[in-house]
């Protein structure tokens, strides 16, 4: 008897050990320990710590939008989203969009040469044979800018013919890549005559009116009159991520036209003057008024998933294609600081990265 009770006990408790098995098997297993996962609370106090915590030589501010719509902004002493700022090269970007949208009207085109607008540029020899694509890739042959675009009481028109004459002997167009304010200044003025507009201010009001972009902004350097089209906007932080945003969504060119002018448009080009070899020693090609980043020393990109437009006072416009964003480091350092606003946001590219990149719960 005492051994049938023991069988049946050990029977018993084998019954509930099955059960027990059986229960736990239903249940979610319990995360590993370890840390918690970041909060986007979390990853924008971070960020501010870390922009805080930078030693720069000018205030700055740091705005960026998601497409989705999320923003985020930081400034810092006395920057704010509304401060105006010399533009320096940040311009080329608004200044190539602004003439595409007369090559999408049928205005221009790419192939467009200065001769058919401009009543004196050259009608024979390299000059002659350069297009508008040269023009806004900057493989043009005009490397050479006159002193007159910096020139307040200059003529507009009569700086063009400058240009001209100090490029006399410039090379094949396309054989040469050259980072200068030339090209811009004649596509310009190709773009002026061509939409039928007296001036580049009268062209630029109308672009304002018809995007409702730049409302506070001007091409004022170094003269209304006299406008420096590849580096003389003044706009403030929030006026640029209006824009940015408007071209990444396709609002002011068609997505096509926005595919084409952010992809390499400089191929197989010498190098003759590359800020982005000189100053950052990063071999990025060119667009229609953008660089198409590569972080490499030399361009071996198949793809484009970054651009930017950096000026020399180092601001940043950039828009990230691989993370969904856009935006503009604002600032107004000493001349030739483009590497300073560029190392700023490239500190703390990866944390920016992850802010963009953070699913918000509904």
């Amino acid at each position: 008897m005492v051994i049938g009770k023991i069988q049946t006990t050990e029977a018993l408790l084998g019954l509930l050990f099955l059960l027990l098995l059986a229960s736990c098997s239903n249940e979610t297993p319990a995360d590993p320990p370890g840390e918690s996962p970041p909060t986007l609370a979390a990853i924008e106090e971070n960020l501010r710590t870390e922009l805080d915590a930078l030693t720069t030589d000018a205030d700055f501010t740091l705005l960026v939008k998601t497409f989705s719509g999320r923003s985020f902004s930081h400034s810092t002493g006395e920057s704010t989203e509304s401060t105006l700022y010399k533009s320096a090269s940040t311009s080329k970007l608004v200044t190539a969009v602004m003439i595409l949208t007369l090559v999408e009207e049928g205005s221009l085109n790419l192939n467009s040469h200065p001769q058919d607008f401009i009543e004196n540029w050259p009608q024979e020899g390299n000059l002659a044979a350069i297009e508008l694509r040269h023009l806004l890739n900057f493989t043009s042959g005009l490397n050479e800018d006159p002193f007159c675009t910096n020139l307040g009481f200059h003529d507009f028109e009569d700086c063009i013919d400058e240009i001209a004459a100090l490029n006399i002997e410039a090379g094949v167009p396309g054989e040469e890549f050259y980072y200068a304010g030339a090209h811009l200044q004649v596509a310009g003025l190709m773009a002026v005559v061509a939409g039928a507009y007296n001036d580049w201010q009268e062209f630029f009001t109308a672009f304002q009116g018809s995007t409702e972009l730049f409302s506070g902004a001007a091409y004022d350097l170094p003269s209304l009159q006299n406008p420096r089209l590849a580096g003389g906007m003044h706009w403030s932080a929030d006026e640029y991520v209006e824009f940015l945003e408007a071209l990444y969504k396709g609002q002011i060119l068609s997505p096509e036209m926005v595919d084409q002018m952010t992809q390499d448009q400089i191929g197989a080009a010498e190098i003759g003057y590359s800020p982005s070899v000189f100053a950052l020693n990063e071999d990025w090609h060119y667009g229609f008024g953008n660089w198409i980043e590569c972080h490499s020393s030399q361009f071996n990109c198949s793809e484009t998933t970054r651009i930017s437009s950096p000026g020399a006072y180092g601001a940043y416009p950039f828009i990230d294609f691989e993370h969904g964003y856009f935006g503009v480091l604002a600032r107004q350092g000493a001349l030739n600081t483009y590497d300073q606003g560029y190392a700023i946001f490239e500190a703390n590219s990866g944390r920016l990265q992850e802010w963009a990149v953070f699913e918000v719960e509904d």
